[in-house]
């Protein structure tokens, strides 16, 4: 009977999580903390933390700051915004986090993305441009070679 209560929590505990994803997903431009999204699911920041990143391999702030610089890709590419336009519009605050963020996961600077990916994303599918410039997770991108 153990094990049943058990599987039981422990899926209790998954369809939390993934609630709590979910939110980060839809409300990623929404000032969001783990505090907020933890008080949400009736957990303990630091238990949802832990649990969260033992679920899906990175923190929730982590997790969150990759949803911001997907869809920040995205944008740049679209090449109406500036950089500065495109950080407020995905719910960073600071310019300098998010030109930071971006560069730890995407390998470049977001003004450099955006000067590379409006010359060098035409005739390339949207679908296809979207899985190749997907941000690095869970690692920084490699750092360029300066020779």
């Amino acid at each position: 009977m153990t094990s049943r209560s058990g599987e039981a929590d422990r899926l209790r505990e998954l369809a939390l999580l993934r609630r709590v994803r979910d939110r980060i997903d839809r409300e990623y431009a929404q000032p969001l903390d783990v505090e907020a999204l933890a008080l949400d699911v009736h957990l303990s920041a630091g238990h949802l933390s832990r649990r969260f990143k033992a679920a899906y391999g990175e923190s929730p702030y982590s997790y969150l700051m990759t949803r911001r610089i997907e869809r920040a890709m995205a944008l740049l590419r679209g090449g109406d915004l500036s950089v500065t336009d495109v950080c407020f519009a995905v719910g960073c605050q600071s310019l300098g986090t998010f030109s930071t963020r971006f560069t730890e996961l995407v390998g470049m600077p977001p003004s450099e993305y955006k000067r590379l990916a409006g010359a060098g994303a035409a005739g390339i599918p949207h679908c296809v441009l979207k899985q190749v410039a997907r941000p690095v997770r869970n690692r920084e991108a490699p750092a360029a070679a300066h020779y």
